[in-house]
């Protein structure tokens, strides 16, 4: 599909012109035509323009596409064609960003681009998932059912990383606020406590002095601490970014003590939902696998389901083939086997979906209580040996004055 320029006259002689997607360009002059124009000239658009038209428009919020999905789906099931549909609800979204690449959507549509390869333009915004469910709808003549399953997924996961941003946000403040009071004790109360015991004239406690010269210390390489510390916070991220600091990463989280678990639960249940979500859309099993591989979250989960695609092609079953890969639990291989049995491998791995968000649930409930409690006794201890390491000449007072 290009992009070509073209300049016409409408049914009064007005000239127009603009720019319209299609094959080649007699495919172009084709669709002007259907308009009822008279095509003068057309000619390909420059190879930057394309580029721009593809990749217009920003990041767009999830619960922005949450709604879209919903009323487009809504809309369609009430019989109203895709193009009314698609200008709709580009009048009526709220978000900036996500206008010009409806807009830009219609207009493809218009041009006799099908609804996927439209979608498809935007990788940013509509994922691989997303436009192959599409896809499968526009092939199975489904699009509005398929759009609703689109929109309940999208909300199932929305809903869940909701629900793990909020469990993670408590201890994040607090160790902000631990850094923050640590911080600020550090470069204002000790300082005002070490010229009072400097007029003692005698050698302070061990802790006290290791205190009062970090505290020195500090204060006179203040920036090049945040200078050295914003450098090294940008070198892993950097290296996070790399293929192979990904997977390092991606192995660390799912070993972590008290979060590795969680971590491997919410892998699973997007695993599984997914997979249920392409599967009950008629996209065939390797192509699924492919894309859940991609959307998983996690390169050790997509190396998994990359073998196990393999093995699928070899002959294995998709119970055997899984099984084969310690990272899927015996319980998901086992519901997994049983929906193959009975021919409901997507309404098995709907439900894999739905135990896992519980555990998720029930875990997040147990680690905010079991984090609350840890947190204040960190906050404690911080704060604490602070003020203790402080106080200690003072308890001390006999043996650090001199008279």
């Amino acid at each position: 599909m290009a992009t070509f320029k073209y300049q016409a006259l409408d049914g009064s002689g007005k000239v127009v012109s603009g720019e319209i997607d299609a094959p080649d360009q007699m495919g172009a002059a084709a669709l002007l035509m259907n308009r009822n124009l008279v095509v003068t000239e057309v000619r390909m658009a420059a190879a930057r323009k394309v580029a721009a038209k593809r990749y217009q428009g920003g990041s767009v919020k999830s619960q922005d596409m949450v709604v879209f999905t919903r009323q487009l789906a809504t809309m369609m099931s009430a019989g109203l064609p895709l193009v009314q549909c698609m200008t709709a609800l580009e009048e009526q979204t709220e978000s900036k960003a996500f206008r010009p690449i409806l807009h830009n959507v219609t207009e493809r549509i218009e041009g006799g681009d099908s609804f996927s390869q439209a979608l498809a333009q935007h990788p940013k915004v509509f994922t691989q998932l997303y436009v192959s469910m599409v896809e499968a709808g526009e092939a199975g003549g489904m699009l509005s059912e398929i759009l609703d399953r689109v929109a309940s997924y999208l909300e199932s996961t929305a809903r869940l990383k909701k629900k793990v941003k909020s469990a993670m946000s408590y201890p994040v403040i607090v160790c902000c606020i631990a850094i923050g009071i640590s911080l600020f004790l550090i470069m204002k109360i000790i300082p005002i406590f070490a010229d009072i015991y400097k007029d003692f004239g005698a050698k302070l406690p061990g802790p006290t002095q290791m205190l009062i010269n970090f505290s020195n210390l500090l204060r006179a390489y203040f920036l090049f601490f945040v200078l050295g510390t914003g450098a090294f916070i940008f070198l892993l991220v950097k290296l996070k970014k790399t293929k192979r600091g990904t997977e390092i990463w991606d192995r660390v989280k799912l070993h972590l003590p008290l979060f590795g678990k969680l971590i491997h639960k919410i892998s699973m249940s997007r695993f599984a939902r997914t997979f249920a979500a392409l599967l009950r859309s008629g996209v065939p099993i390797l192509e699924v696998l492919r894309i859940v591989g991609q959307s998983s979250g996690n390169t050790q989960v997509e190396y998994a389901v990359v073998a196990t695609a393999k093995n699928i092609e070899k002959g294995d079953s998709l119970a055997l083939a899984l099984g084969q890969h310690k990272i899927f639990p015996p319980m998901l291989v086992r519901m997994v086997a049983a929906g193959e049995q009975t021919g409901k491998v997507d309404t098995m791995l709907e439900k894999i979906s739905d135990f896992y968000d519980e555990e998720i649930e029930a875990t997040l409930s147990a680690l905010t209580s079991l984090i609350e409690p840890l947190l204040i006794v960190f906050l404690g201890v911080v704060v604490g040996t602070i003020v203790v390491c402080m106080f200690l000449p003072i308890f001390k007072l006999n043996e650090v004055v001199q008279f």
